[in-house]
């Protein structure tokens, strides 16, 4: 990061009651809540107000900041990169990392996993953002017109190159990521740390079910977004659209989410919502978005969970997840099961009776 050259006035890194995880089978200790721009930095959000979210994210221990080439058309990040400038932040403190794929402009070349892209990109990205090098380099989705071991060479030289530190995938499918594992292995190049995928109460499959070898075989982590399935889970949604909401502001990009709402399977996800309110309300003291965050959070493969804001209080709010974790014990997660009614069932064993669980599986 190109700050000033003295390295005794930057503000001292206080991590609060911030808890870290290791993003996935890496060494890099992440919080296990984080900061993203999606939909806000750079987007709805422009300016001082930025600089405030970030500065009261910092101070209240979120060290890690998300982002990504396509947030307001590259717009999220220089909001970010001119903040973090200005609030004057060790960049050894700082876990920055950033996304690739839909590129910021038109061309046959200015998008995808091509190895021209990932490192046009790249630089690009990082000249946005006014560092020298991002933590994490994503990538955004899978490029199937793009041989995969290209795509593992490229995210392998942007790392040979110092530009990152750590590549991984978001919104890739089981079979990708093996395939990606498969050609790092075979010639000795870095697979991916982490996937970033959307995982909340209501949306269990793939995090759950689908990655569930990847868990457990490469040490795969998560870095989860859409926690609170874009405010769905907050309880604003119980009794209509309010003018202010995410829903409202993007209406263009929640069409389908907007629709379904006023349809049966929509409705009973609302009615999930309110069961899911009284119980955090009256047996654990909190909201219901507190709770949300806290049960995603209490998942074992969940490395960080990313927090979106528009405001400052919005984050000092979701934080207080810290405190509702420790309260989720057996007893509450099977009544949240009981309410959520969606378990992903598991792999079918065909007839074949349980292994020892105590034993190896």
């Amino acid at each position: 990061m190109r700050l000033a050259a003295s390295t005794d006035n930057y503000p001292a890194y206080d991590p609060k009651n911030m808890v870290f995880r290791r993003l996935g089978g890496s060494g890099l200790r992440v919080p296990l809540f984080s900061l993203g721009g999606w939909l806000t930095l750079g987007g709805t959000v422009v300016g001082d107000p930025v600089k405030e979210i970030i500065k009261v994210a910092w101070e209240n221990g979120i060290n890690m900041f998300d982002t990504a080439e396509v947030y307001a058309k590259g717009n999220s990040e220089i909001e970010m990169g001119r903040v973090l400038k200005e609030l004057n932040l060790r960049r050894s403190d700082l876990v920055i990392t950033t996304k690739l794929f839909w590129g910021v402009r038109p061309g046959p070349n200015a998008s995808g996993l091509s190895r021209k892209h990932i490192i046009e990109g790249t630089k690009e990205c990082l000249e946005r953002l006014q560092l020298d090098y991002v933590d994490v380099i994503f990538a955004h989705r899978p490029d199937y017109t793009v041989p995969m071991e290209e795509i593992v060479r490229a995210f392998n030289f942007v790392i040979e190159k110092g530009w990152a530190f750590y590549w991984a995938t978001s919104e890739w499918s089981a079979r990708d990521i093996e395939e990606a594992y498969n050609v790092a292995n075979k010639l000795g190049l870095i697979p991916p740390i982490a996937e970033q995928c959307q995982h909340h109460m209501l949306h269990r499959e793939r995090p759950e079910k689908e990655y569930a070898p990847l868990y457990k075989k490469y040490e795969i982590g998560t870095t989860v977004w859409s926690a609170l399935a874009s405010g769905l889970l907050t309880g604003k949604y119980n009794n209509g659209i309010p003018e202010d909401s995410r829903l409202a502001t993007n209406k263009d990009f929640f069409k389908d989410t907007i629709k379904s709402l006023n349809e049966e399977e929509g409705l009973k996800k609302i009615e999930k919502v309110r069961e899911l309110t009284k119980l955090a309300e009256e047996k654990l003291g909190c909201t219901v978005a507190q709770l949300a965050l806290a049960w995603v959070a209490k998942q074992p493969a969940t490395s960080t969970v990313i927090l979106g804001a528009s405001k400052p209080e919005q984050v000092v709010e979701n934080l207080k997840a810290l405190d509702v974790i420790p309260k989720l014990t057996p007893e509450v997660l099977e009544k949240i099961e009981k309410i959520l009614d969606n378990k992903p069932a598991p792999a079918n064993s065909f007839g074949r009776p349980p292994l020892d669980p105590f034993g190896r599986q």
